[in-house]
């Protein structure tokens, strides 16, 4: 018994979905809100390429004791901020020195922006001074629109 050749292979089309928007999945939660900050980012990697390297730190939120345990033994800190971009930033136009070896930034809801110490624990304020003082820039931001202007004027060296 012969099969002959199969028919030629004719992939499907890549289907079509709707972009999510930023504004789409910005709620009332600062997961939410940094979910819109990295749906921001991916969608202009392309005229910022640093952000493209732009990582989370999942040092917070509600977990069960064993996964708790689990990333305290893998190294997770309280305290760190929540978003890290590895991407120096130089302080003049002939490129030395580094003014900031990359930026931290802690996210918060706007109603904590008026509360002691804008809403962050002493492990976070201990973390952004130490930061600070070993060169990276560190911001606490309210909203993904402040994250995203204030991502922009780093990469941009406008800080």
């Amino acid at each position: 018994m012969t099969w002959g050749n199969p028919p030629p292979f004719k992939p499907d089309p890549p289907k079509q979905g709707k972009i999510i928007t930023p504004e789409q999945l910005a709620g009332d939660s600062e997961s939410s809100q940094q979910q819109a900050l990295f749906c921001w980012a991916a969608l202009n990697c392309g005229q910022y390429p640093a952000l493209a390297y732009m990582f989370a730190i999942p040092n917070g939120g509600l977990r069960d004791k064993r996964t708790a345990s689990t990333l305290k033994a893998e190294g997770v800190k309280s305290g760190v901020c929540d978003i890290m971009l590895p991407w120096p930033v130089k302080s003049n136009p002939y490129n030395i020195p580094t003014r900031y070896h990359g930026a931290f930034i802690e996210m918060k809801l706007e109603k904590y922006r008026n509360r002691k110490n804008g809403g962050c624990s002493e492990e976070q304020i201990d973390f952004i001074e130490w930061a600070a003082s070993a060169g990276y820039y560190c911001k606490v931001c309210y909203s993904w629109t402040e994250a995203r202007d204030t991502l922009i004027a780093y990469i941009e060296g406008k800080l």
